[in-house]
């Protein structure tokens, strides 16, 4: 079975077009349609669904998926095993703790296959780093910004809360209700900023700093959370979301750079695949 076929056929899954794949791939799209063609011949059986926005697996495809991520990581372990050593270089890269575990699973590895010679560290978005993935908020005079996603803030409540048969919500309703703390989020400074001016206290039932646990924490029962609308998010169905009727709380998160030198061969890089994440 042709490997480069499989490995077209799991970034076509993982993106949603091919389009998007050959972007990634660096090759042009009929190449990739051809690849994914002759392994559809070979296994005899449709491995996805074309439509106007894309394509989805089928049921077949979604079986060979985990089959061939397994194959072709199996095919770099044997190389790596049998490859001379190379002289990794060290790269710091910042990054904050509410970007979304699907979004930042995705950029480091298509980031860590493009460069493989390359030592990466995740740091706190406040150290040094060689490039940090950053709110504007956060952003100095001394970087450049590539803005990659642009959120909204919404309130994710547990159904068992009766706020969650409000299809409108007002600051007035959040008075004593059960609240998941979650910092650093700028926007949860905005809105505590209003609920003081308003004399609107909320009962803090959890102090936390990662969405993905004020999800989990709002999927308990345990209380209220202020979350950015990822889209990965947003399909947990034991969750209602509602966005706040008398304010509207965005972000946007992108690429910031170090200015003042010549980019390396790996900001470069990464500069690339964040144009190509551009409101994925």
């Amino acid at each position: 079975m042709n490997l480069r076929a499989l490995n077209y056929f799991v970034v076509v899954f993982e993106r949603g077009s091919i389009s998007a794949a050959a972007k990634q791939c660096y090759i042009a799209q009929p190449s990739i349609s051809a690849a994914i063609s002759a392994l559809e011949a070979q296994l005899n059986t449709q491995l996805f669904q074309r439509h106007g926005k894309g394509v989805s697996p089928t049921d077949t495809g979604n079986r060979l998926y985990p089959l061939a991520k397994r194959l072709l990581n199996e095919s770099k372990a044997i190389a790596s095993l049998f490859s001379k050593p190379e002289i990794q270089v060290p790269f710091k890269l910042g990054l904050i703790r509410s970007l979304g575990v699907q979004r930042m699973s995705m950029l480091l590895k298509d980031f860590t296959n493009a460069c493989p010679d390359m030592d990466l560290t995740l740091v706190e978005p406040t150290e040094d780093a060689d490039a940090r993935i950053i709110t504007t908020s956060d952003l100095t005079t001394h970087e450049s910004f590539l803005p990659m996603w642009h959120d909204t803030y919404l309130l994710a409540i547990p159904p068992s809360l009766s706020l969650s048969l409000q299809d409108t919500i007002r600051l007035t309703d959040l008075h004593q209700q059960p609240f998941i703390h979650r910092a650093p989020c700028e926007a949860l400074g905005s809105l505590q900023q209003l609920l003081d001016i308003e004399g609107i206290k909320m009962q803090i039932r959890a102090r936390i700093q990662t969405v993905e646990y004020a999800v989990g924490l709002v999927a308990a029962g345990l209380g209220i959370a202020l979350i950015p609308a990822i889209p990965a998010l947003l399909e947990q169905t034991d969750i209602v979301f509602r966005p706040l009727h008398d304010i509207e709380l965005k972000r946007t998160v992108g690429l910031a750079m170090p200015l003042g030198h010549a980019p390396t061969a790996q900001q470069k890089q990464l500069t690339e695949l964040c144009k190509l994440n551009l409101n994925a």
